[in-house]
């Protein structure tokens, strides 16, 4: 009791504090290091002979609105199924990517678009940072409810930096094709997170588990979330790919693969369901795991068949996923996922990344034509067969995992600092300790939080 005031005090500088510092460093890194691109700069654009029309803004920024309404609105709104955690879910996510966007950008721009000394932006860099956001949210959804603000974003301030390393190890240096990110966001994000999930593990988590459900209304924010994200994701999966036939292709594939994901999804729904009622769990969730499941393949010659029996198997597995294999995470592995991330994004990843394997080792030239070498370059330049390019695909997946879990468990480990003050096991998933709520009673909550000291972790 002695000490509740100082952990007050501590509590209400650690996130202004923090925020603070991050904010000052990325102003000074960005102050030193990143310029406009040629398509940006005024000088730039205006001194070569260019038709205002051509500037990659207009080709690019449609599919940017489409990503950044999925990273803000989707994720956020997928979030809020806690029945008394909607404040932090929202508030917390529009934190996380806030950051993530700005961190994002001077590591991913050190990779990919640091030259002369400076990295160059322009609107594809607004996109690649909001893939890693997202990535980052998809992490989030994991420990949701069981962590503070503080730790959120030294989680992001880690993650960012081996999801760019991860990213440049798979698309530069192993020419792996991984346009919507099956493996890059989704199997990253979802396993950094599960491993930052599993050295977080609460053995006393029940104290909170009257609030981890849902309530009506708590259900149909998510399902805002849900349908944003669907209608969505066609652009998130496009986005990154050429112009012209593949991001026709990408769109086109994703578009019926998440049809099928949504029919599978509330077939087993009913079929898995005690009494044959759906729901709401399996179709806020497993009905976007078409999307994952072509990510990496989207912008191949999957063909419409494939994209449907891809989508089809995704929303199976994740239905499945979600009512027999999360109870058996928590209770023989120790991962407690709160938003079931591994239903959504891990498997569905993995299974993403395996068709990838399959589809790039079909390819050959009849089929792709004079599109292979927008496709897969370096198997038109003769440099690899469809097999060798599987085979980099089939081991991409493994690094991916290996930087993922590696990741997130040194991840956890600095979560579990002391002075970072997560919430206490029966505090966990509850709007109060980090937000006004309008309605309660301030000093009756103020006083229930003052009885109990923020668990360590130790």
């Amino acid at each position: 009791m002695a000490r509740s005031p100082r952990c007050a005090a501590g509590r209400r500088l650690q996130l202004p504090l923090l925020c603070l510092f991050l904010q000052g460093a990325t102003t000074i890194l960005f102050a030193v290091f990143v310029r406009y691109d040629q398509e940006t700069d005024a000088a730039l654009w205006h001194w070569g002979n260019h038709s205002n029309a051509d500037n990659e803004f207009y080709f690019r920024y449609p599919s940017f609105q489409d990503v950044h309404a999925m990273v803000f609105v989707g994720f956020g709104f997928l979030m809020a199924f806690l029945q008394r955690y909607g404040f932090s879910s929202l508030g917390f996510t529009f934190l996380l990517a806030s950051f993530a966007l700005q961190w994002s950008t001077l590591v991913q721009g050190f990779f990919h678009s640091f030259h002369s000394g400076c990295i160059h932006v322009g609107v594809e860099s607004m996109i690649n940072a909001d893939f890693c956001a997202g990535a980052v949210l998809i992490s989030f959804g994991a420990i949701l409810g069981k962590t503070g603000p503080a730790q959120l974003l030294l989680m992001a301030l880690l993650e960012v930096v081996l999801f760019g390393i991860n990213e440049f190890v798979l698309l530069s240096l192993l020419g792996v094709k991984d346009a919507g990110g099956s493996m890059t966001i989704h199997m990253f994000g979802a396993y950094f997170g599960l491993a930052v999930s599993r050295v977080l593990y609460r053995p006393q988590l029940e104290k909170s588990k009257h609030r981890q459900g849902s309530v009506y209304h708590s259900d149909l924010f998510a399902m805002i979330g849900t349908i944003f994200l669907w209608i969505f994701w066609p652009s998130f999966n496009s986005a990154p790919t050429m112009l012209g036939d593949g991001q026709h292709r990408t769109a086109l594939n994703t578009y019926y693969s998440l049809t099928a994901s949504t029919l599978s999804t509330f077939a087993l729904s009913a079929l898995v369901g005690g009494d044959g009622r759906l729901d709401m769990v399996h179709v806020q969730n497993a009905a976007l795991a078409g999307g994952v499941v072509v990510g990496t393949s989207a912008e191949m010659m999957l063909t419409p068949f494939g994209a449907l029996v891809a989508g089809f198997l995704a929303g199976t597995v994740s239905t499945l996923g979600y009512k027999f294999f999360t109870p058996v995470l928590e209770s023989k592995f120790k991962v407690q996922d709160t938003c079931g991330v591994h239903n959504l994004h891990g498997m569905p990843g993995v299974l993403g990344a395996l068709l990838g394997v399959l589809v790039a080792g079909l390819a050959t030239h009849e089929a792709y034509g004079d599109g292979l070498e927008s496709v897969f370059p370096l198997m038109a330049e003769g440099k690899r067969s469809a097999t060798s390019q599987a085979m980099y695909q089939f081991f991409g997946m493994f690094v991916t995992l290996m930087f993922a879990s590696v990741g997130g468990s040194l991840g956890g480990f600095l979560l579990r600092l002391s002075f970072l003050g997560s919430p206490p096991d029966s505090q966990c998933y509850e709007d109060q300790i980090y937000w006004k709520v309008p309605g309660e009673h301030e000093d009756e909550a103020q006083g229930a939080l003052r009885v109990e000291e923020p668990d360590t972790q130790a």
